[in-house]
């Protein structure tokens, strides 16, 4: 079985995560054959063991790491691989891979390039929702 763990920073703000969990669902919906789960670094749960942990349990052998942040700084050049290789130490019979930060993906960058010539392309700067 093959999971996800679609990771985030966190906030203290509980709707900073609509969002991230719009994400998720959109995976699961696409997807429903793999196990999508959120974690967050700090301020909200899951943090990153539990939801290894929970994914463990529900038989995932396979478990992709993809950071949900549109730069690739501190936490997820030095705190996230730390994090993944605990897992990895943790349970060995599963296989974790840390993807690169979404936003080093070319879709990423692209889709926020189409936000903002929408927004200047538009007479009021609104956004289609």
């Amino acid at each position: 079985m093959q999971g996800i763990i679609l990771f985030a920073h966190g906030a203290r703000l509980s709707q900073w995560a609509e969002p991230f969990e719009r994400v998720a669902q959109s995976v699961r919906a696409a997807r429903p054959d793999v196990v999508v789960e959120l974690a967050f670094l700090e301020f909200m749960s899951p943090d990153l063991a539990q939801c290894g942990q929970g994914l463990v349990e529900q038989g995932c052998q396979r478990v992709d790491v993809l950071p949900l942040f549109l730069g690739a700084g501190g936490h997820v050049r030095k705190d996230l691989p730390e994090r993944v290789e605990e897992l990895a130490t943790r349970f060995p019979e599963v296989v974790w891979t840390l993807r690169a930060a979404a936003g080093e993906s070319d879709l990423v960058v692209q889709a926020l390039a189409q936000l903002a010539l929408q927004i200047v392309s538009s007479p009021q700067g609104d956004l289609a929702a």
